[in-house]
């Protein structure tokens, strides 16, 4: 007994000078979001929060994106492409397993994309993937994939986390329980508190550092200062308190990554509800407000202005701001125009996230300036969910779209602000048959136009990704091109 005292006493001596010379290196971390997932299956939820847990960590596509927005291969080593365009082949990777140890393989393929595109399916970006006509299994390892017409983003699209590979053994309980390829794996949800995760040591590609990843939620602004001030977190990614940047700025024990994201933040308008059925009420709305105001009373200056539903980055961005200036009199005066002169009454269902909280107030106010009165109903994420973008039970919300290049969705008149315009939905099906890059320039400037012109949403500005890390963290994204919290190459210096 006194023996085995002795061996255990002095294996942590050993231990702690190991620590204290730095050769045992720290291999968990402790990531805080604001929004807490309300499930995790991203193939079946519109929810972000579910990608920024999840994405790359637990789940893989055959495609992936990489932080600088590039699409690189996933679970697909590699791929051809016939002459017409209409058969991609996909040549999977060897030795990958899905975290119970069953192996993934070309009718784990065939059973996810099916699935997104039966008739049952609930799948958030189900439209995505309407040109796929039939996945055919060659052998295990190879997959081919055949269109009822060419499609020039199937690549891009294969990368979102909406088409992330499941088994047909535990799609059952992916809500709770999610099995991924991916190289860690799921290990607890306290839900309302966090999600562990913990490296998944039979993973086919290069090991993570991290052996554990916490994520916690945190949806105060004032409690996430406090949390990452006083190092209960290790890194705040999408920090919602931007007034509070300054001070870790100026701090050495913390690094702040402002990076820019796909998020479009929109004053949503119910298209199908009066008065927003009127193109000349969803005009005047958009000259009521001032975008400026908002970044600089919501954000403190971080975002960019935008006029139409396109990112600011993206090589093919037309900057269309002009056509929806600040101009409250001839807001007052379109209002008249369609029989509003007193103004009208509407609501504006606000979720959690700090841009739509706290610049709903400010929207509330320029709104009323020129007689529209927007009552303010502040809903949870699931609420939000439930409510507007399923129940469309809304005239005004406030939403950030950060799916990448989603233009697209303007092409849906079920989509939760129900614009319906055939001549943009044949214009973007004409873009997804398009493979020459200067045609799809010219048609993605021409969709630009056309929903600045009929005025669908209030086009705000593009949201600032704002992450405060401990100042010896590496690997972090700095820029968030989808919804993710990458940790792959996340580790701490030495």
């Amino acid at each position: 007994m006194n023996r085995l005292k002795s061996l255990m006493t002095g294996g942590a001596a050993i231990a702690l000078a190991l620590a204290a010379t730095g050769a045992l290196a720290k291999d968990d971390i402790t990531v805080a979001l604001q929004l807490e997932p309300p499930h995790l299956d991203p193939t079946s939820a519109a929810a972000g929060a579910i990608d920024s847990v999840l994405y790359s960590n637990v789940f893989e596509g055959l495609t992936r994106f990489m932080g600088d927005g590039s699409i690189v291969p996933g679970l697909a080593e590699s791929w051809e492409i016939s002459e017409d365009a209409l058969t991609y082949t996909f040549k999977l990777r060897e030795g990958v397993t899905f975290h119970d140890g069953s192996t993934m393989d070309a009718e784990d393929v065939k059973f996810t994309l099916d699935r997104i595109n039966a008739e049952d399916s609930a799948n958030a970006q189900k439209a995505l993937y309407a040109s796929i006509a039939e996945v055919n299994v060659i052998d295990p390892q190879t997959v081919e994939i055949k269109l009822s017409e060419p499609n020039g983003n199937l690549l891009f699209n294969l990368a979102w986390g909406d088409a992330v590979i499941v088994a047909p053994e535990t799609v059952d309980t992916i809500k709770q329980t999610p099995i991924g390829t991916g190289p860690f794996k799921f290990e607890d949800w306290s839900q309302g508190d966090k999600i562990t995760l913990s490296r998944y040591d039979a993973y086919w590609g290069e090991a993570p550092a991290l052996a554990e990843a916490t994520f916690k939620f945190i949806s105060d602004p004032t409690a996430a200062f406090a949390a990452v001030m006083a190092e209960d977190v290790d890194v705040f990614a999408g920090f919602p308190a931007p007034e509070n940047i300054p001070q870790f700025e100026a701090d050495p024990r913390f690094q702040v990554l402002i990076g820019s994201t796909e998020g479009e933040t929109i004053l949503s308008m119910n298209n199908k509800q009066a008065p927003f059925d009127n193109v000349k009420v969803r005009q005047a709305v958009a000259h009521a407000i001032d975008r400026q105001a908002i970044i600089d009373g919501a954000m403190f200056g971080y975002g960019t202005p935008i006029g139409t539903h396109f990112a600011p980055h993206n090589p093919d961005y037309v900057d269309l701001t002009a056509m929806s200036a600040h101009d409250p009199e001839k807001a007052k005066a379109l209002l008249a125009e369609a029989g509003f002169e007193d103004g009208f009454e509407t609501t504006l269902h606000l979720p959690p996230p700090s841009y739509a909280r706290r610049g709903g107030e400010i929207i509330a106010a320029q709104l009323a300036e020129v007689g529209i009165d927007a009552q303010i109903t502040n809903v949870e994420w699931a609420q939000w969910l439930e409510t507007v973008f399923k129940g469309k039970n809304f005239g005004l919300s406030i939403v950030s779209h950060t799916e990448p290049m989603d233009i697209g969705v303007y092409a849906n008149p079920d989509y939760y602000f129900q614009y319906d315009n055939a001549e943009f939905q044949d214009l973007m099906a004409e873009f997804n048959k398009t493979t020459d890059p200067a045609a799809r320039s010219e048609m993605l400037a021409k969709a630009q136009n056309m929903i600045a012109e009929d005025y669908v949403n209030g086009f705000l500005f593009q949201l600032a990704f704002p992450t405060i890390a401990k100042a010896e963290l590496r690997g972090l994204w700095k820029n968030a091109p989808t919804q993710a919290t990458d940790l792959t190459a996340v580790h701490w210096a030495e």
